[in-house]
Formats: structure tokens, sequence, C-alpha cells
């Protein structure tokens, strides 16, 4: 039974308390529906860069962005990584807006199927590896790490995904999302896209357990910003067999965790500098209009009169553009018109 190895450090502990600090801020904000488009593109863009140049692939991001606004037909081995990415992130967020509950083995078959569709022979496409592997240093080129026999993988998923369930109400979701990502890179079980599986799926992981930045996130970039740090605190070294027992998660969580606070603290800045830009910027009248609901559950135009000097046809305005940032919606119609969260 897979039982890992891990402290709960002052460092750790910080680092969780910080993340949701910043978090209910961040939820606790109110943007643009333009502006958070603009970022859910950017961020989708840095993440499908930053996870497929981890693995090696040459394309800067300017080709990245390029190649995800044009999607070329013939595209090269390196390009189908980006596209294949991006399409994977897309699905992926398309399902947790959904809030479709189906983080499983399934879904990470599913993750891997995507994103080497036209890399790799079919048949290894979405399907666990049926023959064994090594982990070469990518500098020297000499084996480090032997993962389990591909016998096991099974047994092994099936351990990692109970330990995650069955721990859902009692451990911090941060934990276990750095748990899981860990551990996956141990087990390794697929031939090849282990790497941008595990982050797809810890995305999705997070995202499942209250991390609902997902579609503004990409601590893929904070992981490329030192691909050998990143190698160092997430692989292990040896043979799986001779080492299970003794892998501790301690130094790698702090690690994770730095990461997520990272990537946190760039999208703050990044939606601060599009929050003072005139066309994006939601006025004292706006934020008014969403205090209200936020107490009231809806508002009329009637109840917007009672404290605002703005006449009727100005405060229509003031609705249309809190409606087109997909901010509010409006129900009914005529005098039975009031508007709500969207």
């Amino acid at each position: 039974m897979f039982k890992p190895k891990y402290t709960i450090t002052n460092k750790l502990l910080a680092n969780i308390k910080r993340i949701s600090e910043i978090i209910v801020d961040l939820n606790n904000r109110t943007f643009s529906r333009v502006v958070l488009l603009d970022m859910e593109r950017r961020a989708r863009e840095i993440s499908a860069y930053s996870s497929t140049s981890i693995e090696g692939n040459p394309l800067p991001l300017t080709d990245v962005k390029r190649i995800l606004k044009n999607s070329p037909e013939n595209a090269r081995d390196s390009e189908k990584e980006v596209l294949n990415y991006n399409k994977a992130l897309t699905e992926l967020d398309t399902l947790i807006k959904n809030e479709r509950d189906i983080f499983n083995k399934g879904l990470v078959l599913k993750i891997q199927q995507t994103i080497t569709t036209g890399l790799i022979e079919k048949y290894r496409c979405g399907k666990i590896r049926q023959e064994s592997v090594f982990v070469n240093n990518p500098k020297t080129r000499q084996t480090v790490y032997l993962p389990p026999d591909h016998q096991d993988v099974d047994k092994l998923l099936e351990e990692l995904f109970l330990y995650l369930n069955k721990n859902k109400n009692t451990i911090d979701p941060l934990i276990l999302a750095g748990i899981f990502h860990k551990q996956f890179v141990v087990v390794h079980p697929f031939v090849d896209g282990n790497g941008r599986t595990t982050r797809l799926a810890t995305k999705a992981l997070l995202a499942k357990m209250g991390l609902n930045t997902f579609y503004l996130f990409s601590f893929e970039n904070y992981y490329n910003q030192n691909v050998s740090r990143y190698f160092q605190e997430v692989g292990v070294l040896g043979n799986y067999y001779e080492i299970k027992d003794k892998i501790d998660f301690t130094s790698w969580l702090e690690y994770f965790t730095d990461g997520i606070i990272d990537e946190l603290l760039r999208i703050i800045k990044e939606l601060e500098k599009e929050k003072i830009s005139p066309d994006n910027e939601l006025k004292d009248y706006h934020l008014k209009i969403i205090a209200y609901i936020k107490k009231k559950g809806y508002i009329a135009d009637r109840d917007y009169a009672a404290f605002t000097k703005r006449a009727k046809p100005t405060r229509n305005l003031d609705f249309r553009k809190l409606i087109a940032d997909g901010i509010i919606e409006k129900v009914g119609k005529g005098k039975a018109t009031y508007y709500k969260l969207k």
C-alpha cells in the first residue's frame, strides 16, 4: 500500500497558508471578462511553451504563439507537441468549467493520448506501457533511474488514486496534489509523455480540489525557469525497488508550493496591469452594483436608482457594461427585470 514519507515543515505550512491567502484575494476580486479571456489565452500559450520546453522542445515562445494562432496543417513534431498540449489544456478547462468530477486513471490515459497523438505509435497512445523503460540524465545521457516493471504499473497507479480518495478530506489538497505529481513521475507509467501528462493531470487535480484559477494558471512556467532544479526535485535516482521505501517527498512539496505561490503572484501582477487600463477598469458605480448583488442576491434598476444620481439611460449603460464583461446577467423583462451575478 502506498504510504508517502514527508514532514510538515514550517516552510511547507507557511507556503500553504500563503497560497490560501492569495486565492481568497483573487476570488474576491472582480475583473472584466475581456481581461480574463485574454489572460486565459496567454496562460495557455505560456503553459504549452513551458511544458514542452521542459522536455526539450526547441521552439521559442514567439513561435508557439504563432503556431497556436494559425494551427499549421503540415506541422513538424515540435509544432505537434505544442498543438497537442494546447488541445489537452482546452479539453481539461472545459471539463473543469462544467464541474465534471472525473479525476481518475481514465482521465490520465486520455491526457497522454491527446499529447502524444501523431508523435508516437498509435498503440502506445493512451495506454500503460507494456515494456521496461529507463530515465537518462539529459546532459550525460547516462541512465540514472530504473522505474518499476510494467507488470506493476497498474497496481501502483491504483494505490495512488486510492490514497488520494482516502485522504481527500484529511490531508491538505496542496500536499495531495504535490504527492500525486512526484509519485506519478516515480511510477513512470508511459513510454512517452510522462512529464507533460503529470503536469496537466496535477493542474486538473488542483482545480478539482479548489484551486479554481486553473484557466489563468501556468506552474509549468515556474519549472521551466530552472529545469535542472525541477528534475532534481521531482525525480529520483537508482532502481525503484531499492529506493521506493526511502523516497522523501518533503523537499519536493516545499518546491511544489513555492512554484504555486510564484505563479499566483505573477497572475496578480498581470491582472493589476490590466485593471488600470481605461478600457477594462470597473468604476466605483460598477463596483457598487456588484457589492449590492453580493449582499442581496440581485439588483433591479429601482434599487440602483436609490443609491446613485446617475440618469436612467446611464444606469442602463452600467448594467450593459457588466453584462458584456460577463460579470452579471439579466433576468426577466420589463418592470420585472433584475440582474444577478453570472
